[in-house]
């Protein structure tokens, strides 16, 4: 790829809007598919509103929870304020107080992209709305079901969503309500469209005055966030890959890929038990950590290995 390229890729990537917009149009391409392979309306008295509202409430807080859970820095924010191995609790200032607001506000934002998509494109569609709202469509003003009992009035109104064959006369109004649900549906889309509108606008708005950075300073702050988590990542990787190194040639004899193998030896069943007991980091109140699960662990008491750090001997 290009340079020019990368770097569209790049900032893409890093925009809030694109990524927002991504993903409203794939909940909406889900949605389309959802509802032609599996929605079916049971058209039975006492069940279409149930079956109706759960299609409507039940993908959009699945949306919402699994907006949450995809965003690593949830997990991050979660662990750094629940890990019982960190730090004694220390006073929090305001301003990290305030930043913390901020992540999360912009955590929940992009979370609730997805639910209210999902909710916004099947009122517009109305078909969920027209099955939960059936059973409790006003029929009094029609002729027609005034010598009706109200459990056959229930039944047949029931079955409108399923287009049923019916008389002339049941088969106006069934299109008569047909209409006025799609009506209240969409209105009630078009409605919360608005009001999540409004909502961003306000919660912008309210974000930019209540920060406590300015905008070149909000910019350095996520990006120095973005290096972090990149450049640990990168170390962690190389150190682990280091140290496990170090563990497999003391274990083995030598390394993956060496083509020195003289110094092969045979494992003893300790050998095996040690590497199949388990291992955590930094559990208890022990000052040791276990950093692999291949029986050894660093000595971070030794001075010697401090100062010269994880060599891997030939």
């Amino acid at each position: 790829m290009s340079p020019t390229l990368n770097k569209i890729a790049t900032s893409l990537q890093r925009s809030g809007a694109f990524i927002n917009s991504l993903i409203a149009a794939l909940t909406v391409g889900g949605q389309q598919l959802f509802s032609s392979f599996t929605f079916r309306c049971p058209c039975q008295a006492g069940k279409n509103f149930y079956y109706g509202s759960a299609y409507l409430a039940v993908p959009a807080l699945i949306l919402l929870m699994a907006g949450y859970a995809l965003r690593s820095q949830v997990w991050t924010m979660t662990g750094e304020s629940c890990c019982s191995c960190g730090p004694p609790l220390r006073r929090i200032s305001p301003l990290e107080r305030k930043l913390a607001c901020l992540r999360w506000l912009g955590i929940t934002g992009r979370a609730v992209v997805a639910p209210l998509t999902w909710l916004a494109v099947t009122l517009l569609t109305g078909t969920y709305y027209e099955c939960a709202a059936s059973e409790f469509a006003s029929v009094d003003h029609y002729p027609m079901f005034d010598n009706v009992s109200a459990s056959k009035r229930d039944e047949i109104l029931a079955g409108f969503p399923c287009c049923q064959s019916t008389t002339p006369d049941l088969l106006l109004v069934r299109d008569e309500i047909a209409l006025l649900h799609r009506f209240q549906s969409q209105m009630l889309g078009w409605i919360l469209i608005a009001l999540a509108t409004a909502a961003v606008l306000v919660c912008s708005c309210v974000a930019q005055c209540c920060s406590p950075l300015t905008s070149l300073q909000h910019y350095y702050w996520a990006s120095h966030l973005e290096n972090e988590r990149a450049l640990f990542r990168e170390a962690a990787e190389q150190h682990s890959r280091l140290l496990i190194l170090q563990r497999v040639k003391k274990l083995f004899g030598f390394v993956p890929g060496s083509e020195d193998v003289r110094h092969i030896r045979i494992p003893s069943c300790q050998d095996w038990r040690e590497v199949s007991a388990p291992s955590l980091l930094c559990m208890g109140d022990c000052l040791q950590g276990h950093y692999s699960v291949l029986g050894d662990r660093v000595d971070e008491e030794n001075e010697e290995d401090k100062s010269r750090g994880i060599e891997l001997k030939p």
